[in-house]
């Protein structure tokens, strides 16, 4: 299988002196952010996720069409969703591509329950729901998006660099000139990914090799989500920092007897931010 490792060395030298810009967070995303229609379990993370300052850097906008990938507990989808109701905006999430006939049954149930959770409009606005895997189709018309969001999702696609590839040129696809490709990611810098990146970390150089692969250009990068105290060598990967705190092997089971004071004292991962645009 092709392995993605290094994007060129002027490409890594172009993304190293690229910073982010000073923008100002506006009113109506604050208020979204410290809103009553956020579970208190996604409120608590704010501390390491920055909700505010992570989609200002991105730039986010009133009134644009913004897809999120793979959206998971939801998160994001609390605060871009209701965002774009309060101005005038469209949110889509990605979710099981139901016309894959090989889709699992807890999948199906997967996209099933979050259309349920966020059905209420009067709360969310109108959540849009669109197929995304293997052989689904594009994530909507061409040139119809203001901004792809994928959070903490690119190291599971890596070890399908074929699969990974297909992502790309779906976010390039449904992306409007100019638009943005927003990443949030575990990083392992300064130590290399692990063999199939099989610990969740990825390099930035990885990233950005991939996103150029499908035409995009790196724009900025932020520390915002940076974490110093991450050393990124627990034994169950990413996976034995909150907010998944294994104790066992895969997450199987409880480990009654597995010491997590250090873990938990780290807290979330050290995490790259960057935002790509679509040239044009």
């Amino acid at each position: 299988m092709p392995m993605l490792r290094l994007a060129s060395a002027a490409a890594v030298a172009v993304a190293l002196s690229i910073s982010a810009p000073v923008q100002a967070a506006d009113a109506k995303l604050q208020a979204v952010v410290a809103g009553a229609q956020r579970a208190p379990e996604h409120k608590a993370r704010d501390g390491a996720r920055h909700p505010v300052e992570t989609l200002t850097f991105w730039g986010l906008k009133a009134k644009q069409t913004v897809i999120e990938v793979s959206p998971g507990s939801g998160y994001w989808t609390e605060i871009l969703a209701p965002y774009a109701k309060a101005t005038g905006g469209t949110y889509v999430a990605t979710s099981a591509d139901l016309a894959n006939p090989n889709i699992s049954e807890g999948a199906k149930m997967a996209r099933a329950n979050f259309e349920k959770k966020y059905a209420d409009t009067a709360k969310f606005g109108e959540v849009k729901v669109v197929g995304f895997g293997p052989v689904s189709g594009p994530l909507g018309a061409p040139g119809s998006a203001d901004m792809v969001i994928t959070a903490r999702n690119i190291h599971n696609w890596a070890p399908n660099a074929a699969f990974l590839e297909k992502a790309m040129k779906d976010f390039h696809a449904v992306l409007k000139p100019g638009g943005v490709l927003a990443v949030e990611e575990h990083r392992s810098d300064p130590k290399p990914s692990a063999a199939n990146w099989a610990t969740g970390y990825m390099t930035e150089a990885e990233v950005v090799a991939a996103a150029e692969k499908a035409g995009f250009k790196l724009a900025a990068k932020s520390e915002v989500n940076a974490n110093p105290k991450d050393t990124k060598d627990h034994p169950f990967g990413v996976w034995t920092l909150p907010p998944s705190r294994w104790t066992t092997a895969g997450g199987r089971g409880s480990d009654p007897n597995f010491d997590r004071a250090k873990y938990d004292a780290i807290g979330e991962s050290d995490r790259m931010t960057l935002r790509f645009v679509k040239a044009g």
